[in-house]
């Protein structure tokens, strides 16, 4: 619902700025969110909201130890499993909607939205069709990201997560799902190397000149995506093209 809602107002745009549009809309709604503690409290403002409800399905507490078949299964070994089969289950969908007739509307009027409505795809349609799909597995996420938890907060979701989601998508291809799944595997693992050697590497180059790691992730963030740009503006692993396709 709030998908279709997000995309109405900018049907009428295309490519880099319906882009900025909806980054936009991100940043306001968590402003909205931020300030939405008065006159009604609904989301306690930035002190967030408290005591999310644990994930239980079918009587089967993620937040409780269990043993299964002799395994001891602690709640984060749990939710991992949990998060994983998720995101198999994710990917799977995406998949078979990328290859029904859905997928191929999607794909023509990613490609040529005139050609696409002179071939009689309703593509007003087939595009609040995408909004609401995305945002249902943005839905599912920030359900299972809030539980697991226990809180969510408007600061928890900045322009900054929407930059690395996006980074995510270009830097492994847009349009190819294996290829978006590469990027989020690696942009989840270099900050990791990076916070780890950050320190050392701070010392070596800058003796007791003290510069944050964060400023030096998104400084190189940038290069990365212009790099990106500059030599494969497909991604590192692009959508195979029609000749190659095969049959």
């Amino acid at each position: 619902m709030f998908g279709i809602l997000l995309g109405a107002p900018t049907l009428r745009l295309r490519g880099d700025y319906l882009a900025i549009v909806t980054l936009g809309f991100g940043e306001i709604i968590r402003i909205f969110m931020n300030n939405l503690d008065s006159p009604l409290n609904i989301t306690n403002g930035p002190k967030g909201i408290t005591g999310v409800e644990p994930i239980s399905l079918f009587g089967f507490n993620f937040f409780s130890n269990h043993e299964i078949f002799g395994w001891q299964a602690n709640p984060v070994y749990l939710h991992y499993y949990l998060f994983v089969t998720l995101a198999v289950l994710i990917a799977f969908v995406c998949v078979r909607l990328q290859h029904s007739r859905m997928g191929r509307a999607w794909i023509a009027v990613r490609e040529d939205e005139t050609a696409a409505k002179a071939m009689g795809i309703n593509t007003r349609n087939i595009k609040l069709l995408a909004f609401a799909m995305g945002a249902s597995f943005g839905g599912v996420a920030g359900g299972m990201f809030s539980a697991f938890q226990g809180f969510v907060s408007p600061e928890s979701f900045t322009f900054w997560e929407s930059i690395v989601v996006l980074s995510m998508v270009v830097l492994g291809g847009m349009g190819h799902i294996p290829g978006v799944i590469l990027g989020g595997v690696l942009l989840s693992a270099f900050p990791e190397i990076l916070r780890s050697t950050m320190g050392p590497l701070q010392m070596k180059l800058f003796g007791t000149v003290i510069v944050d790691p964060e400023v030096i992730r998104q400084l190189l963030y940038g290069l990365a995506m212009i790099l990106i740009m500059l030599y494969r503006p497909a991604g590192l692993w692009p959508s195979p093209r029609p000749e190659e396709r095969t049959l």
